[in-house]
């Protein structure tokens, strides 16, 4: 098995394409074309990480969070980040992140805390943008039907709860090949008009590749006439965070003893209790201070995240719970799911939990 064999997977779970512009995903140290011999997967990258990959015989680490964010202009060791990728480098380990396409994925970093929560009806949050994109073609009447089939088996098609989905209208195509083109239909320098249907169907970006290529094998015609649109509907299972509802609606009080036991976490930080039961539940992994906005917009009771600055708490105004568990406590289940995942794929391969805290936060 390769490494491209593994991080493909992955990306069925978790697009790279899904990825914010800031961050720096995928195969960081390494080749694709290496023989794997175990997988190590982790929530950060360290030295001590690298040491438990070469211990347990992994030469692939599967890590959430990036090692390396920026461009690396030196490798002296001066820093941990070049003395992370050093050692892999001296070791052929190699090193893969997965970081905000998992963050971005509806069964991701967020969907985790849901179900460490127990929330129900869970949706995104923030439904990210610009994901969806349409495709136009034209093709002849007897061969739309076949063509449409094809690209619905290709990932087009899809939107939100709704499959093979598409748009069809019947008129008349013209064209006339040169000296150089060999005509599916009519003759070289004859104006030809076929009946053709013009074909409309969305895909999400993350299949373009493979959409296209499927239009390019399967239309009859030499020269394939063909546009793509981005559209402005946004993908209902493609965005940052996630809300959820608990089954039995909890006072302030009790909502923070119910998330410091299934969060596992011995300290949150809070704003002002509420006076009315919490039962509608926002959540986003990490850094979501930018996301009150939308907890509140999408009518939730209490946030659960992390990193909030001190003036930000005032935001809640009275509306919502702004609850801060801490950055690594709100991700730490990741490494669990993405574990979960690769063994269900690849049952009989070494898919080792790392048993390291990476949580560079201690509490006194």
């Amino acid at each position: 098995m390769k490494i491209k064999d593994i991080t493909h997977y992955i990306e069925e779970l978790a697009p790279l394409a899904y990825a914010e512009d800031f961050d720096n995903v995928g195969l960081l140290v390494g080749n694709n074309h290496t023989e794997v011999t175990g997988v190590l997967v982790t929530l950060d990258t360290l030295e001590e990480t690298v040491e438990e990959a070469i211990k347990e015989n992994c030469n692939l680490i599967v890590s959430f969070h990036p090692i390396v964010f920026a461009g690396l202009k030196k490798f002296n060791g001066s820093n941990y980040v070049e003395r992370v990728v050093m050692k892999a480098i001296q070791h052929n380990i190699a090193i893969y992140a997965t970081h905000t396409a998992l963050d971005n994925s509806f069964k991701g970093v967020s969907a985790k805390m849901c179900e460490v929560l127990q929330l129900k009806n869970k949706e995104v949050l923030i439904p990210q943008k610009n994901t969806i994109k349409k495709l136009t073609t034209y093709v002849p009447v007897e061969h739309a039907v076949a063509l449409r089939m094809a690209l619905h088996n290709a990932g087009a098609g899809e939107i939100g709860n709704y499959s093979d989905c598409s748009f069809n209208t019947q008129g008349i195509g013209t064209f006339k090949g040169n000296e150089h083109a060999n005509p599916v239909v009519g003759t070289k320098h004859v104006l030809q008009e076929t009946e053709e249907v013009q074909l409309h169907i969305t895909f999400p970006k993350h299949t373009q590749n493979n959409v296209l290529a499927t239009l390019f094998k399967e239309h009859p015609y030499e020269e394939v006439a063909y546009e793509i649109h981005t559209l402005e509907n946004k993908h209902q299972h493609i965005g940052m965070g996630m809300v959820g509802e608990l089954e039995t609606p909890l006072a302030t009080h009790d909502f923070l003893a119910y998330v410091k036991q299934h969060m596992n976490t011995a300290c949150i930080r809070h704003s002002a209790p509420l006076t009315q039961k919490i039962k509608k539940v926002a959540v986003l992994g990490g850094s979501g201070s930018f996301a009150i906005g939308a907890a509140i917009a999408k009518g939730a009771d209490a946030y659960i995240t992390a990193d909030f600055k001190y003036h930000e708490f005032y935001k809640a105004e009275g509306k919502i719970l702004i609850t801060d568990i801490g950055h690594y406590e709100s991700e730490q289940f990741t490494k669990n799911l993405l574990v979960d995942y690769l063994k269900e794929k690849f049952r009989n391969f070494a898919i080792i939990l790392s048993n390291k805290s990476t949580n560079p936060i201690y509490y006194s």
